[in-house]
């Protein structure tokens, strides 16, 4: 495959995590699977907007999805989803510390 594909597929993915709500949902589901319902009260976030989100990260391969009778669970797809939010996170927070001693020393 070439890198291009590669690149595309990648921007891709981050466009799908590229809302507060879906790296909230990533976090909500590091350690759980949970039911759609649980994940709508956890957020706050409407019903019908909740489920776009779930369905582009499902259709990214971010979440999997599972059907027990009337009610969706979704899980991460792989631990790396996390691995890399969390790392993210943390380029942030050294960011922002970063930031914070500067304006310090100002």
């Amino acid at each position: 495959m070439s890198d291009k594909i590669i690149y595309h597929l990648h921007a891709e993915v981050c466009k799908a995590l590229a809302h507060g709500i879906r790296i909230e949902i990533i976090d909500l589901l590091n350690d759980d699977e949970l039911g759609f319902k649980e994940i709508a009260i956890k957020t706050g976030v409407s019903k019908s907007s909740l489920s776009q989100h779930l369905s582009i990260m499902v259709e990214k391969g971010l979440l999997t999805q599972r059907k027990e009778g009337l009610n969706t669970y979704y899980k991460i797809s792989t631990s790396k989803v996390s691995q890399a939010c969390q790392l993210m996170r943390e380029v942030l927070i050294e960011k922002l510390e970063k930031t914070k001693d500067l304006l310090h020393i100002l």
